[in-house]
């Protein structure tokens, strides 16, 4: 059973129906064996780019995460202990935090990222695009 992680943009592009989102993406999230997550760190990372006018959303960044998480069916994924300590273990390839906390987390839980973002491949954690 695949077990993915959605990077932020990837879970809005999801949302949207976007065309910016891989077909090869999209076919992993649609199938029918996929247990997907969305880490609580997306909906931090949008709170606080909607606070800052550059995301809109119809309410606010929290709420639009639990409903859409709720609705795909998506497991909303908590930041632990571990996986914080696993951040100290990292090379700075990124220096983006939440995509930093995304790697870690699919590092602990043995999840594969679905993400466009080619800086995450330069890490150990398995990249799908």
């Amino acid at each position: 059973m695949p077990r993915l992680l959605l990077d932020t943009h990837t879970f809005l592009w999801w949302v949207t129906d976007s065309t910016k989102l891989s077909s090869t993406a999209r076919h992993a999230i649609e199938a029918a064996d996929a247990q997907v997550f969305l880490s609580v760190v997306s909906a931090w990372e949008m709170a606080i780019k909607q606070s800052l006018g550059r995301l809109t959303l119809p309410f606010r960044a929290d709420l639009f995460v639990v409903a859409q998480a709720a609705h795909n069916r998506f497991e909303l994924l908590r930041i632990e202990a571990r996986h914080t300590g696993r951040i100290a273990t990292m090379p700075h390839h990124h220096r983006d935090p939440f995509d930093r906390m995304l790697v870690a987390q699919a590092l602990e839980e043995g999840l594969t990222i679905v993400s466009a973002d080619v800086a995450l491949t330069e890490y150990e954690a398995k990249v799908l695009w």
